[in-house]
């Protein structure tokens, strides 16, 4: 009996592995960081944006080497009615286009096109996500608030780390109050999720994953939270605010990592009704390894 079960219970899925993870954490950070650094704009805003698309682009090519025939990754361009991953590749052209013609020829409407594109991509990524209907952790509908926050969380502290480092003193101060609120956010959503999770039911292993996780992610971003507040009152800002910037980005690769690869089991499948030999009653449904509601 335990034999059949353990071929019936959900096992973690292998389509996508950390390069998969590479992609959100690539364009979650980069579009985050675009998104920021229109809002600073002044001295620092070329090397963040160039630190935005060159994050997207890493991120991309982690997908691309993800292929076993790269080039057929060609074909994500041919279903943008229904896929979320074909809107969020034929977002990527103009993207860069507008964020290299932002740098070339400066000004603030290409530079706000170039935030608009990127948030549009972030969405695409969260959407993306959602839509793998066969892993209860994505399909959750909370999922995609959490990507948007996460990766605006991780854009924040990528621009405060490089200008706590190269530009402190034209850090705007309202940088480090928005680092700390989405710091405070990330964690608040999570936890939602995880509770809407629970909630709804979900593999008992996925849900031990995002448990375990669950205390280093709060460690990093209080940890994170209070350095960026701390640092940002003392003259020069330096180290502080510097490594507060870091740990917001790790917490959130971690988070990431985290969700797409190891808690990325699937529903397994069920047994809706037991049956009975002879003339014996039916007996009640099951499904192995889950938790919660089936």
């Amino acid at each position: 009996m335990a034999s059949v079960i353990g071929r019936i219970a959900p096992w973690r899925q292998t389509a996508w592995d950390w390069r998969a993870a590479g992609n959100f954490i690539g364009g979650g950070t980069g579009t985050g960081t675009l998104l920021i650094a229109t809002a600073v704009a002044g001295p620092a805003y070329p090397i963040l944006t160039l630190l935005g698309m060159g994050m997207v682009g890493a991120g991309l090519l982690c997908v691309w080497a993800e292929i076993g025939r790269p080039w057929r990754a060609l074909n994500v361009f041919r279903h943008a009615r229904t896929s979320w991953m074909t809107r969020e590749a034929l977002l990527a052209p103009f993207l860069f286009a507008a964020g290299i013609g932002a740098l070339a020829f400066g000004g603030l409407s290409l530079a706000w096109i170039t935030a608009a594109l990127a948030l549009a991509y972030l969405y695409s990524q969260a959407r993306m996500l959602h839509a793998g209907r066969g892993i209860p952790a994505w399909r959750l509908g909370h999922v995609i608030p959490l990507m948007l926050v996460t990766g605006c969380t991780e854009g924040a502290g990528l621009c405060v780390m490089t200008m706590a480092l190269l530009y402190p003193r034209a850090m705007p101060a309202w940088l480090t109050l928005l680092l700390a609120a989405l710091l405070v956010t990330r964690l608040l959503v999570f936890a939602s999720y995880r509770r809407a999770l629970a909630r709804t039911g979900a593999p008992g292993k996925a849900l031990a994953v995002l448990k375990d996780i669950g205390r280093p992610l709060v460690v990093l971003d209080v940890a994170a939270a209070l350095a960026v507040i701390i640092g940002a009152q003392m003259r020069p800002i330096g180290w502080l605010v510097a490594t507060a910037g870091l740990l917001a980005v790790l917490a959130g690769w971690l988070l990431k990592l985290t969700i797409v690869v190891g808690a990325a089991f699937n529903q397994g499948f069920a047994v809706p009704r037991m049956p009975d030999r002879g003339f014996g009653s039916i007996r009640t449904a099951v499904q192995p390894g889950w938790q919660g509601p089936t």
